[in-house]
């Protein structure tokens, strides 16, 4: 019996790049504020990138502190939904070519958000990274840092809470 030859590198990584992409596109608020993701593996990283308009005070200026806290939010929402579609995939329930508007698995929803602010965000790109902290059938908790220059300097962390969306059928 022969094994069937696994797949190149660079198609495994544009599949799940362009999964990711649909997942990201299909929420027209990241779209507004900017925010894009960056994978290595199944590890997110969301990037905030500075525009003067997410300016709160220009007296200081800092990042506004809502726009830090969607910021953040967002992260957390973004890595339960792809922590969820990343197991179909590789499991090849879904196929990420299909994904699209009509396609896309449903959304967390927000139960709470715990944000600690630890200093003012600079006039500079922002970076955070979720950590989920448990993820079960109904409810998650997601734990998130959000940097600009050093990771060990946070400048914001978040606790989130979300209801989780029924799994699909496959």
């Amino acid at each position: 019996m022969s094994r069937q030859k696994p797949e190149p590198v660079q198609v495994v990584k544009q599949r799940r790049d362009a999964a990711l992409e649909a997942l990201v596109g299909g929420i027209p608020y990241i779209r507004h504020l900017g925010i894009r993701f960056e994978r290595r593996g199944d590890e997110l990283t969301g990037i905030l990138p500075y525009h003067e308009r997410l300016i709160g005070n220009p007296m200081l200026p800092a990042l506004h502190g809502g726009v830090t806290a969607a910021f953040l939010e967002t992260t957390a929402a973004i890595a339960l939904a792809w922590s969820r579609l990343w197991e179909e995939i590789e499991g090849g329930r879904i196929d990420p070519e299909a994904l699209g508007p009509g396609t896309l698995p449903r959304m967390p929803k927000t139960i709470d958000v715990t944000l600690d602010f630890l200093r003012s965000g600079l006039p500079r790109d922002a970076y955070a990274r979720a950590r989920i902290v448990r993820s079960g059938r109904r409810y998650a908790s997601v734990h998130v840092e959000g940097w600009q220059d050093n990771h060990d300097r946070p400048h914001a962390m978040a606790t989130c809470h979300f209801v989780m969306p029924p799994a699909r059928d496959g």
